[in-house]
């Protein structure tokens, strides 16, 4: 097993914001707290002692001490939920949707990346316990993001009527997806492990938060990894005053707005606030909060409140506000000890948005740190690359452009005409400062021959290319081939593919080498050749 890392920039995968805020770029500063260094998190952990409460660390054990009480989960597991009654205790977290057998592979790299901070940051502050935790996003109520996941680039679909939070969906029908995945992964020894890890999961438990858990604690158990599912009445009763907030101050969407337009003059917008950013959950249902003419009603139903009713109904049932997009994040750092949030790039992005929203709650806005991403090839891949000369960051170009790249340099003559195009430039500035002193009028006419004459130019390259490619037909072939294989849909894998390829050909090695790899303050892209 070999690595290596590129910066995130040369992969062409990672927008400019993302790119900006790991460079600490000044346009980005005021929209985050402490950055991930270990300064940062020095300074995150003092921010967190002074605000998190006693009450709220008792509540949120005895929470997860009532989760976890029909689970044999590891040992560490269970340690590590006892050190979550002390008070140098904190949480690194990241969250996901409850995807059908984790989804995409970024599911794994983004609890790794979690695990890993914590076992660097408890050897950085010895005096403290760091506990990794996954929140499982088990209010989400869009059932066709996580129904399904890819197996060899085959679709394996979960179908379902159900509606409402999809941690309350029963298991129904995953009987039927289990057997399509068996017929896939055939008979060996890995693949019955698979097999067994999702029959004892999904057909086992009664509900799609608690299989879930069983899948995730069963791969990442043995590291201490916490599982949390925040729909819990008791837990949301922290969030109450906040709620309150949120339906008669707007507090989020007048912060949010400001945040956005002043991110608007360079980036583009992940999320827009509502006016009120919650959702009414209740078994089968959830939909939007709406204010209209005094009275708050839950879209798509008939139900409506009084303001004097949605109060009634937050202090006695607290479970049926849902935070959505813009204020989970608040309800996170809310119920959880915690320093740093561990997401990918979109994800990061809006969460940018909302640091002056945590201000104006007085709510400490966590570490923002970019999960592990990670390309796996095989031994065989790097040689063919190695044979066919393409660099591992040259892998990641756009195929036209690696195409052109390697035809050009086997061509007889070069099919480059950047020096053309240069010298066409640089004649056509003379004929413009000519035109000027002669008949201002006429630059027009220079102009549209400008750019009529480069046309041409790159039609004639564009040509001279294809012909050269049919001429050389056997490279771009093997190029292709290579990089089709190493990057489905011209993406990267790990938003293509599911953990079981891997673990069907690796077993257990696969995640031991994946722990073993990454640092997630690196703040690099990670390449994994496995053996």
């Amino acid at each position: 097993m070999k690595t290596y890392q590129i910066p995130f920039k040369n992969t062409g995968f990672f927008s400019q914001i993302m790119l900006d805020y790991l460079e600490k770029d000044e346009s980005i500063n005021d929209f985050y707290n402490n950055f991930p260094s270990i300064e940062g998190f020095q300074s995150q952990i003092v921010q967190k002692k002074l605000s998190y409460n006693e009450s709220t660390r008792n509540k949120l054990f005895s929470v997860l001490d009532a989760q976890y009480k029909n689970i044999k989960s590891h040992k560490k597991v269970h340690d590590n939920l006892l050190k979550l009654k002390l008070s140098n205790s904190f949480t690194i977290t990241t969250g996901h949707q409850l995807n059908l057998f984790t989804g995409p592979l970024y599911f794994l790299y983004k609890i790794i990346s979690t695990i890993n901070l914590c076992e660097i940051l408890s050897k950085q502050f010895p005096e403290e316990n760091f506990i990794p935790v996954y929140w499982m996003a088990t209010e989400d109520h869009d059932f066709e993001e996580i129904n399904h996941f890819s197996f060899r680039q085959k679709k394996v679909k979960w179908s379902s009527d159900q509606k409402g939070g999809v941690g309350r969906f029963n298991t129904s029908g995953l009987d039927k997806v289990f057997s399509v995945l068996s017929d896939h992964l055939g008979m060996s020894r890995n693949a019955e492990e698979l097999k067994k890890i999702f029959k004892e999961g999904y057909l086992k438990h009664q509900n799609l938060a608690e299989g879930t858990r069983y899948i995730v604690d069963k791969l990442f158990g043995e590291y201490g990894l916490v599982i949390l599912n925040a729909d819990d009445k008791v837990l949301k009763r922290e969030l109450t005053p906040y709620v309150k907030k949120e339906l008669f101050d707007q507090t989020s969407y007048k912060s949010v707005s400001k945040t956005s337009k002043m991110l608007e003059k360079k980036y583009k917008t992940q999320v827009n606030p509502r006016k009120i950013n919650l959702f009414y959950l209740i078994q089968g249902t959830r939909e939007r909060l709406i204010y209209e003419n005094n009275l708050f009603k839950v879209n798509n139903t008939d139900l409506v409140f009084s303001e004097e009713e949605i109060i009634q109904v937050l202090e006695n049932n607290p479970e049926r506000f849902s935070p959505n997009v813009i204020t989970r994040p608040l309800y996170q750092e809310v119920i959880l000890p915690n320093l740093c949030y561990i997401g990918g790039g979109g994800e990061l992005a809006y969460w940018l948005q909302l640091k002056n929203y945590f201000n104006k709650v007085s709510v400490p806005f966590p570490i923002l740190l970019l999960r592990n991403s990670v390309q796996i090839i095989s031994e065989k891949q790097e040689k063919k690359l190695i044979r066919l000369n393409i660099s591992l960051e040259e892998l990641f170009l756009n195929q036209n452009e690696l195409l052109k790249n390697k035809v050009n340099i086997e061509a007889e003559h070069s099919i480059d005409f950047i020096e053309q195009k240069k010298y066409l430039e640089n004649q056509f500035k003379k004929l413009k400062l000519i035109a000027s002193k002669t008949d201002a009028s006429f630059i027009g006419a220079v102009n549209a021959q400008e750019k009529k004459q480069l046309k041409g130019l790159n039609n004639l390259e564009k040509r001279l290319l294809r012909a050269e490619k049919r001429k050389q037909y056997d490279l771009v072939e093997r190029i292709t081939t290579i990089q089709n294989e190493i990057l489905p849909n011209q993406s990267l894998e790990e938003r293509q593919r599911n953990f079981s390829e891997y673990y069907l050909e690796y077993g257990a090695r696969f995640i031991e080498v994946l722990k073993k790899s990454l640092n997630p303050l690196d703040q690099k892209f990670t390449v994994i050749v496995m053996d």
